[in-house]
């Protein structure tokens, strides 16, 4: 099985919906996607993500089943040393990385900021959502790869966010979120591609055979939006620092 993951064109978060930016990255992502054989659509049911799958959608004639799980991953956490919740997925380097349990695949969850909003609950409400869609389509989590039920080389797209990407991919990959929040981006309308491996009978993995591929964006001589970085020297005044 091929599983897709898209991230929302350049977002406009004050409507949830998408810039002028972001409704041409979706059109562009459209023209790559309506040409793929296609089992099935998935979406998150915020507007960033309904209206770039929107394009591909009307092209192909298709409609997207909307998961909740799939919207942004929602939790607010205060971190040590602040006052107000901030994104549970946006830490500035010297505040993390000195934590050896952030780097572990389960441990990171109970650091006090993330325990104090239950961390455990709402993460395991998206992995088990995307364990369960899984298992409709053939394979059934068992002690960390996937029991096979029924083979098959079908593509389901998911229309999503990048903080709740990362979220799927430490879970398929056993890695803590934390390092794919903070060391990976996926710019908007970006695809990730993830094969499954069957190398033995009935046992299967994940691998991702492809992160954040915008290809679809540069073939139209489309820049890729800033949006999910931040500067890349802090001299640069004109891109964002918090």
């Amino acid at each position: 099985m091929k599983l897709i993951i898209i991230r929302h064109g350049d977002p406009n978060y004050e409507i949830d919906s998408l810039t002028p930016t972001g409704w041409r990255e979706a059109e562009l992502l459209s023209r790559r996607v309506s040409k793929w054989d296609v089992k099935a659509f998935y979406t998150s049911p915020l507007g960033r993500a309904r209206d770039t799958a929107r394009p591909t959608l009307e092209k192909m004639g298709r409609e997207a089943t909307v998961l909740d799980w799939l919207r942004e991953f929602p939790l607010d956490i205060v971190k040590e040393g602040e006052t107000k919740p901030s994104c549970c997925w946006d830490w500035l380097p010297a505040d993390w990385t000195s934590k050896a349990h952030f780097y572990d695949r389960d441990a990171w969850m109970d650091d006090p900021a993330f325990a104090s909003v239950d961390m455990r609950a709402g993460y395991k409400y998206v992995t088990d959502g995307l364990d369960a869609l899984l298992a409709e389509h053939g394979y059934r989590r068992e002690n960390g790869y996937y029991r096979v039920t029924e083979a098959n080389s079908d593509t389901i797209v998911l229309f999503c966010h990048f903080g709740l990407q990362c979220v799927l991919l430490s879970h398929l990959l056993g890695v803590s979120p934390m390092v794919f929040w903070h060391g990976l981006c996926a710019a908007p309308s970006s695809v990730t591609t993830i094969y499954t491996e069957e190398r033995r009978r009935g046992i299967a993995a994940f691998r991702v055979a492809s992160f954040g591929d915008t290809s679809h964006l540069y073939v139209a001589g489309e820049q890729p939006s800033f949006s999910a970085r931040f500067c890349e020297t802090y001299d640069n005044f004109d891109q964002r620092h918090d």
